[in-house]
């Protein structure tokens, strides 16, 4: 009898802390045996969750606790071994195709281990952020490089007609600007008044993007929606306009042509919107720069 009292209360303490693991300190949020805290938003239709070397296309969006978002895209990027304890590689290991989550995690962590980068301004140490995956695709590595494979084999011919799409787009336009030394083409439309754009600076901005015939594939403008991020981290924009904001001062709207080897070269964005080989045309305005 005394065995089977021990085992009763053995039981009901590993059933309150079994509870406990469950809960969270955020209202609405559930806490995962890693001790990360997560909302789940919608469930997909598959089982397989993605794993580590496993190549995952979602739409990613960063806002501090107090849902203010400073960043929102769309990214397709390789997963790896969570090296650290609430690692947001943990969060997409959590997740299979179609679902979507928002997550709570350390911002210092995230900035220093992950990113490699300071922590933005508006952010200190200690804080927590929080970031919310919406998964599009899952590809194993094989699947991924066999991808790239073929479709590098149907396109290796295309360098040599961007250059004379490319070329033929700026003699049409009578455009006489000179490149500047990566190979894109900067003209300023309106001059700014303010200081210029610098590593770790938060910056709302603007744009436009359009191909050369002049269709629009994306606008934060017809959104009605600034971008807003800080400049310097990754997974924010294409190479070209890395190397085009510094340029710009508060308050000035620029168009640029970036050839495709600034922009998302020969394989093309992850979403398929932007072909391979594809120079682009970016209006950008900076409205601000804390």
């Amino acid at each position: 009898m005394v065995h089977l009292r021990n085992s009763f209360y053995f039981f009901i303490a590993l059933l309150a802390v079994s509870c406990s693991n469950c809960k969270s300190k955020y209202e609405g949020y559930s806490r995962a045996k890693g001790g990360i805290c997560y909302q789940l938003h919608k469930i997909g239709e598959e089982t397989a969750k993605a794993a580590a070397g496993d190549y995952v296309t979602t739409d990613i969006t960063y806002k501090t606790m107090s849902d203010s978002v400073f960043f929102t895209g769309r990214r397709k990027l390789q997963v790896s071994k969570p090296e650290y304890k609430g690692s947001i590689d943990q969060c997409f290991m959590m997740l299979t195709e179609k679902e979507s989550a928002t997550f709570i995690l350390s911002a210092a962590d995230f900035f220093h281990k992950t990113l490699q980068v300071s922590l933005p301004t508006f952010l200190k140490e200690g804080d927590m952020m929080k970031v919310t995956l919406d998964i599009i695709e899952i590809q194993t590595e094989q699947e991924y490089l066999n991808e790239k494979e073929a479709f590098l084999h149907w396109i290796e011919d295309f360098g040599d007609y961007e250059k004379v799409v490319l070329n033929q787009f700026l003699d049409k336009q009578k455009l006489s600007v000179e490149p500047e030394k990566n190979g894109m083409y900067r003209i300023v439309i309106k001059e700014g008044t303010g200081k210029n754009i610098e590593v770790g600076d938060t910056i709302t901005i603007n744009y436009e993007g359009k191909f050369l015939n002049g269709k629009f594939f994306d606008s934060t403008v017809k959104r009605n929606q600034p971008f807003q991020f800080v400049y310097g981290t990754e997974w924010q924009v294409i190479k070209g306009l890395e190397d085009a904001l510094p340029l710009m001062k508060e308050g000035e709207k620029s168009l640029f042509i970036i050839p495709s080897d600034l922009a998302f070269g020969n394989e093309g964005s992850s979403t398929g919107i932007i072909p391979p080989f594809t120079s682009l045309i970016f209006e950008v305005e900076v409205l601000r720069i804390n």
